[in-house]
């Protein structure tokens, strides 16, 4: 046993030992060892009192160089372990400056599978051919953003001054390249720090399933922390493994497989099925999963059938609810009612320039807010307008009000032209309504479609809390069922004739607004919705709020559901003829309504 403030002796290959002594601490007994560079290291931790103070100085002369020591090996295990993945990065990156498009493609391969971050940004430039050799060999990435074009060192990321980039030559890329690039692409954006980046490289994993995709996909699955994420990977690795797996593999993923129902995956499984290759065993599990999907595929089919009905018939709702006052309540037959839908439409297009003009980009968004309002007080003003200068003289005349109508609804068609000109404009979506989710099996629901629906259903509460919970509403109801009572009872009839006018254009307006969502802006965009709206009113009962639900509802989830087997011409031309007969068994419609029309046909 060694005394204390000993070295003991120390096997090899320890040199010559450096001995340190730890003062006043009462500490466990003293440990030997040595460091990783070999040298020798005691530490004596007896508590000896005061008579070691002289020795500080010579302590702290000998424990700062060993602590070095220490400090200088964890760093070179830091150097060692790195340059290996350094070294990968720019052997695979050298490779792409070579003439044979083979080793590019190898090269490609190689920074797919390295899994650096800095892969990305150099696969991308070469897809988009931004990526150029300088002279001196060295491969650099050509950065055109913000209109200035900047030369990056892809090993680096920092810029590279003095060359001149239209010297440089760029890398050519091929077709067989340019698949090598976006399956590399996928590969390395599996381990990206952004969930819709690792959502989207598992999508594409699942359209290219690969034995080299299976292994990756297995690593990305143990370090995925967000469950949508890893259960799009888990389905990707049982695409790759029907493919490329043991037999108990692929039979495990196609039951796996079998219990959802996309698209993709029913296409994968006929592809297994079709193998002549295909164990027995393995092909009757396929085929009951492919009968499975394809059951669940008609029930999402009938689903999203119904939903796009919903959503048709929810604009065909807009567009209809105000002729469903001007023609139902009033009984005047407004061929100017698609106007009224457009003139909301170029309402929402100006909001969208004015808030782009003069107010902050990040205030884009709200400008459908005030969009909606001022379509109506443009269209309601405007309704108001017409039925004083025009409509109030023609009463009682229908064929008369049509041409008239019609009339101006030519002459409003041409001032749109002349002020906005011809071309179709187009109105962005906010932010809020962009987009969609994916319900199931390929049924994608649009933020766009669910917001209209339920503006629509807001907008048809409000009319309905006008008509039967106002003043306005009850004396609008008494002058439609009898004018020459309400008239006599004190009611004003000329200005509710006027208020109900422009309150059926105000509403058709805000349908507009809507409709500036779902497509392009153009003077003839009225005179796509106006004789559906007449088909919605007649079918639905004339002024009649909740006729013209159902009739909107009912003939857009008919259209929608003949559209796959007769095509949408002939569907409208069955819905049209369907529509006509039951007008002769029914002329009032699904709900009548008493009103000026009824009467004169009384």
């Amino acid at each position: 046993m060694p005394t204390a403030g000993s070295v003991a002796a120390l096997p090899s290959p320890c040199p010559a030992p450096v001995l340190v002594r730890a003062h006043r601490y009462p500490s466990p007994p003293r440990q030997r060892g040595c460091t990783a560079n070999g040298t020798a290291l005691v530490l004596n931790s007896r508590f000896r009192g005061n008579d070691d103070r002289g020795t500080s100085g010579r302590v702290a002369a000998w424990c700062i160089p060993s602590l070095a020591v220490i400090a200088l090996f964890f760093l070179a295990l830091l150097g060692a372990a790195s340059p290996g993945r350094a070294d990968d990065f720019a052997a695979a990156l050298g490779g792409l400056g070579a003439d044979a498009f083979a080793q590019k493609v190898q090269a490609v391969e190689a920074l797919g599978t390295i899994g650096d971050a800095r892969a990305v940004p150099v696969l991308r430039a070469l897809r988009d051919g931004l990526m150029a050799k300088a002279p001196d060999g060295h491969l650099l990435i050509v950065d055109t953003a913000g209109g200035k074009t900047r030369l990056i060192d892809p090993e680096t990321g920092s810029e590279v001054a003095g060359l001149d980039p239209d010297a440089l030559d760029r890398i050519l890329v091929n077709n067989r390249l340019r698949g090598a690039i976006e399956a590399a692409l996928g590969e390395v954006m599996l381990f990206s720090p952004n969930p819709g980046e690792r959502m989207t490289a598992a999508q594409d994993a699942l359209k290219h399933p690969s034995a080299e995709t299976a292994s990756l996909l297995q690593k990305a699955i143990a370090a995925e922390q967000d469950a949508e994420v890893r259960a799009a990977m888990q389905r990707a690795l049982y695409a790759a493994q029907l493919f490329s797996g043991s037999e108990p593999q692929r039979l495990a993923a196609v039951r796996a497989l079998g219990g959802g129902a996309d698209p993709q995956i029913k296409n994968l499984l006929d592809q297994l099925r079709n193998d002549p290759n295909t164990d027995p065993e393995l092909r009757h599990a396929a085929e009951q999963a492919l009968a499975a999907i394809q059951q669940r595929l008609k029930l999402v089919a009938i689903a999203a059938s119904l939903f796009e009905g919903i959503s048709l018939g929810s604009i065909l709702l807009l567009a209809a609810i105000g002729l469903a006052i001007t023609f139902g309540v009033m009984g005047v037959i407004n061929m100017a009612h698609g106007e009224m839908i457009m003139l909301g439409a170029y309402s929402a297009f100006v909001c969208q320039q004015l808030f782009r003009t003069f107010l902050p980009a990040s205030w884009i968004d709200g400008y459908l807010i005030v969009a909606v309002p001022v379509g109506f007080v443009v269209a309601g003003a405007l309704g108001i307008v017409i039925e004083r200068t025009v409509i109030r003289f023609l009463y009682g005349r229908p064929l008369e009000t049509l041409l008239a109508t019609w009339g101006v609804s030519l002459i409003l068609q041409q001032l749109v032209r002349s002020i906005f000109g011809a071309p179709n404009k187009e109105v962005s979506n906010p932010a809020w309504m962009t987009g969609g989710f994916d319900l199931v099996g390929g049924f994608t629901v649009t933020w766009s479609r669910l917001c209209i629906i339920a503006f629509c259903f807001v907008v048809l509460g409000v009319i309905a809390l006008i008509l039967n919970r106002t003043a306005f509403g009850l004396q609008m109801r008494a002058v439609t069922q009898n004018r020459a009572m309400a008239a006599v009872m004190g009611i004003r009839t000329a200005r509710i004739d006027a208020l109900t006018f422009g309150l059926g254009s105000g509403i058709a307006g805000m349908a507009g607004v809507a409709l500036s969502q779902v497509g392009n802006v153009s003077p003839n965009l009225g005179t796509i919705y106006i004789v559906d709206s007449f088909l919605v009113v007649v079918f639905g009962g004339v002024g009649n709020l909740m006729g013209t639900l159902v009739g909107a509802l009912s003939l857009g989830i008919v259209n929608k559901f003949l559209e796959p087997v007769a095509g949408a011409v002939l569907g409208k031309i069955v819905v049209l003829v369907a529509i006509i007969l039951f007008v002769q068994r029914r002329p009032r419609g699904l709900f009548a309504l008493k009103g000026r029309t009824a009467e004169a046909e009384g």
